[in-house]
């Protein structure tokens, strides 16, 4: 059977407005609607917590569709920094993720890099990469203001 090659538009002009559609994709587990968010350039690069890194559109998309099987996804961006010139923006995230767990629901934390470019087709996101964030923690937790003393 072969996959729909449906091409869905994003409307939008700013990295903020195609990080927005990325995490309404993610939550509705539209995997279109989310490959349209990044940018047509092999160079692309995904990384999920602890996960290898996805180089190119085919491996992104494959492992997205993976994690879609039973859905979407209850990540919701939260506490946003961007860092934006004329033709790219750095936004640090913390991503809000909900699960249920046999104990019951579950929220854990993410920190995520998201890189996006202006290109001919408008602000694409050309990388990902996301880390796990301390386990059971409150979000004011995850930002440290104080350098630590081990930095890998």
């Amino acid at each position: 059977m072969a996959k729909s090659k449906q091409r869905v538009l994003l409307s939008g002009g700013s990295a903020q407005e195609t990080e927005t559609a990325f995490y309404e994709a993610l939550q509705k587990g539209d995997l279109d609607k989310l490959m349209a968010c990044w940018a047509e350039e092999d160079e692309i690069v995904c990384v999920h917590p602890s996960g290898p890194r996805l180089l190119g559109h085919t491996a992104i998309r494959n492992v997205f569709e993976a994690m879609f099987a039973h859905g979407g996804m209850a990540v919701s961006p939260q506490r946003v920094m961007r860092m934006e010139s004329l033709g790219s923006a750095v936004h640090s995230v913390l991503e809000r993720v909900e699960m249920l767990t046999n104990e019951g629901p579950h929220v854990g934390w993410i920190v995520a890099t998201n890189v996006y470019q202006n290109t001919s087709q408008g602000w694409r996101l050309v990388a990902h990469h996301a880390s796990q964030g301390p386990k059971d923690s409150d979000v004011s937790d995850l930002d440290i203001h104080t350098p630590a003393t081990v930095l890998h």
